[in-house]
């Protein structure tokens, strides 16, 4: 290791990582909500001497664009770039998105949600796993390069932006105004494993008919709850049988690569009806080497086989509809050099290589990848089963390791030549 490098690894503040991310997380960034965390991380980057490029989300201009999604309504949306270096050498985008999810119940938290707190070596906190955490950790590996004063051939860029949880919004609108770079990191939580690939996913509605009753004449309507119940089973069958066509090593360590979830169930209206409405909605995967086309066709033909073997559904067919956020796969060569570079950076670091292994979650790297012509892989701190959850929280160890694994990368890979 270089001098210059190691100069950078002990200018590395988690002190002042943990701190802020602790400030970041205090912003409830919601979607529809991120405007303000948005203008906090564009004067902060400007006071750790980065280069600061603002501008505000055009979603009119996008809208029409196949892959804009924006179930959650917005009337304004702030797009923030940071970047560092002589722009003569290779360029590294990091992409981050800065909208969380809803807290939920707040009397299950043993911290406030929208408080960062410092707790027994983690940091507890919406978003402090996906992905303030990583956007911190990104953010002052830049800083300890700018600290101490060492060059950088190339440029990097810490990209900031807003929507993607539901649907990548921010992500889109930053492509299409052109930012693309030699390579990217998405720091979404791979508890620090290198990812090349991650599944595309789709959201979906079934909309079942009954026929209403009585309930003490149950048997002269028709249940639409109970006609759920083929349709449900109709659906694990198709996961298992998608599954088990699956033979990617790098998806071996799940039990089931490519979920299909049923998230939510609306059926009936009173007690004393038999019920003639109901619809359920749910997420499909999408593997890596499927399109999201394909499944949408296999869904929809799983469920016109339930429905063709039974006689009331045959005659009164399920309705699918497809418009809830569809996410592409996207993928990488596995030996690409900006896997090479983040391995043998975090190998510095750690003491040993991550591991390689692709992710079942869909993310902003699709974007960046199938439209932005940017290979772009996943590194990030903490864990996907913090995501989402109660009690969300990541290890400022963590951090500490992702924090320099991306300087080192940073310097690495920009300091060749382009």
């Amino acid at each position: 290791m270089r001098d210059s490098e190691r100069r950078v690894l002990d200018a590395v503040d988690v002190d002042g990582l943990v701190e802020y991310l602790c400030e970041l997380i205090s912003f409830p960034s919601v979607g529809g909500q991120e405007s303000a965390v948005q203008r906090n991380i564009a004067a902060k980057m400007r006071a750790l001497g980065l280069a600061v490029e603002t501008w505000d989300v055009d979603f009119e201009k996008i809208r029409g664009h196949p892959a804009f999604s924006m179930p959650i309504p917005r009337s304004e949306g702030i797009g923030v770039v940071g970047s560092y270096g002589e722009g003569k050498g290779r360029s590294l985008m990091v992409n981050g998105h800065i909208d969380v999810v809803s807290p939920g119940d707040e009397s299950k938290w043993r911290y406030p949600p929208f408080k960062g707190t410092l707790s027994e070596g983690r940091v507890y906190g919406r978003g402090s796993s996906d992905m303030k955490g990583g956007i911190v950790a990104a953010l002052y590996a830049m800083k300890a390069i700018v600290d101490s004063g060492t060059p950088l051939k190339g440029k990097v860029m810490l990209e900031t932006v807003i929507g993607e949880e539901d649907g990548g919004v921010g992500a889109l609108d930053a492509v299409l105004r052109g930012y693309r770079a030699d390579a990217a990191i998405v720091p979404e939580p791979s508890e620090l494993s290198a990812v090349p690939a991650h599944a595309g996913v789709m959201a979906f509605r079934v909309t079942v008919q009954g026929k209403a009753a009585h309930a003490s004449l149950r048997t002269d309507g028709v249940s639409a709850i109970d006609k759920f119940l083929p349709l449900y089973e109709a659906l694990k069958r198709l996961e298992a049988e998608r599954n088990a066509r699956i033979k990617d090593p790098l998806y071996a360590g799940y039990d089931v690569p490519s979920p299909l979830s049923i998230g939510k169930i609306v059926g009936g209206e009173w007690p004393g009806t038999v019920p003639e409405n109901l619809y359920f909605e749910g997420r499909v995967g999408v593997h890596t080497d499927e399109t999201c086309d394909l499944v949408k066709k296999q869904l929809e033909s799983a469920v016109k086989r339930a429905a063709d073997a039974d006689p009331w559904l045959k005659t009164h067919q399920p309705r699918v509809d497809w418009n809830g956020y569809r996410f592409d796969p996207a993928k990488i060569p596995a030996d690409h050099q900006i896997m090479e570079t983040v391995k043998t950076a975090y190998r510095v670091v750690s003491g040993a290589l991550p591991r390689v292994e692709g992710k079942t979650y869909s993310s902003d790297m699709r974007l960046l990848v199938n439209l932005g012509s940017t290979p772009t892989m996943i590194f990030g701190p903490g864990e996907l089963r913090e995501a989402h959850s109660a009690n969300e929280s990541v290890g400022v160890e963590s951090l500490e390791k992702a924090a320099k694994t991306y300087a080192l990368a940073i310097l690495r890979w920009c300091n060749q030549p382009g």
